[in-house]
């Protein structure tokens, strides 16, 4: 089984359904072009690992997005994953700053969930609670689309994990059991993910429960930038300010925030994104 990957499995006798998320690999190569302090760095470890949790669950082709947006500490974070489960996210903080906890690095700051079936993108706002960011999820999974459930992240330089578990909707569940089921995954630690993280951790959390344990799927970070997406950066900068830029430096550097890939363009590019960005008159007019 790949060491990234997200299983789903679902209790025989409850009616409960979950996700087991592991990422190291595709987790390590995100970080690698960036020098994030700790707590942004589990922050983004606990996106990774939600947005990979809450795909899992899409019956459809496209995308989750997490963003988090604010004017404090924490200026940016936005985590994708596709049905496919190609992941990319990237964080954006204020040089320099410093926060003792993940309510301090969001405050003032503003979270929604975006699923994209390629049709029309549906967005859900998410309120943020201090506590953490599994809490704020819980919470909008609870209130906003009616879906009891539970969820534990844990996140590091070297990995990034997280269980989900959902009641099924329609069905009731004892509260007994839904509250031992919480106190189980809010025992999941960095440890549990130290290797490959799949059906043995599901059956060691869930030992007294018969769990049906579904195929993994295999996750790998890859990002979606290319040379034609660079280019429209500039048409969108304009042709005044990059001919600027131009001249001030001698050539454009634009650096992708996901993946750290950096294009140069010279004088000879620009002439041809600019010239290409015009459109011909027709022959006549009517």
């Amino acid at each position: 089984m790949s060491a990234d990957s997200v299983t789903p499995f679902g209790f025989e006798s409850l009616p409960v359904r979950g996700a087991l998320i592991h990422l190291s690999r595709s987790w390590r190569r995100m970080l690698r072009d960036h020098d994030y302090d700790a707590l942004v760095t589990e922050t983004l470890g606990h996106a990774a690992a939600a947005t990979g949790l809450i795909a899992q669950s899409l019956k459809f082709d496209g995308a989750i997005t997490l963003q988090i947006q604010g004017a404090g500490v924490l200026q940016m974070l936005v985590m994708q994953c596709t049905s496919e489960f190609d992941v990319r996210g990237m964080a954006a903080v204020h040089m320099g700053s410093h926060v003792r906890d993940f309510a301090e690095l969001t405050e003032n700051a503003h979270c929604a969930v975006t699923v994209d079936s390629g049709e029309r993108p549906y967005q859900g706002i998410v309120a943020i609670d201090d506590a953490s960011l599994a809490a704020s999820l819980e919470h909008y999974f609870d209130r906003s689309v009616q879906v009891p459930s539970h969820i534990a992240l844990v996140a590091n330089d070297n990995v990034a994990g997280g269980l989900l578990l959902q009641q099924v909707p329609g069905e009731t569940i004892d509260a007994d059991d839904w509250r031992r089921l919480h106190f189980l995954a809010e025992t999941l630690s960095e440890k549990d993910f130290a290797g490959e993280a799949g059906m043995q951790l599901i059956g060691k959390l869930f030992a007294e429960d018969d769990v049906r344990v579904y195929e993994p799927r295999p996750v790998q970070f890859r990002c979606r930038c290319s040379a034609r997406k660079t280019e429209d950066v500039l048409k969108m900068l304009g042709e005044v300010e990059s001919r600027a830029a131009l001249e001030e430096l001698g050539r454009i550097e634009v650096t992708c925030e996901y993946c750290g890939r950096c294009r140069h363009f010279d004088t000879v590019d620009v002439e041809r994104i600019f010239s290409d960005n015009v459109i011909p008159a027709p022959d006549s007019l009517q």
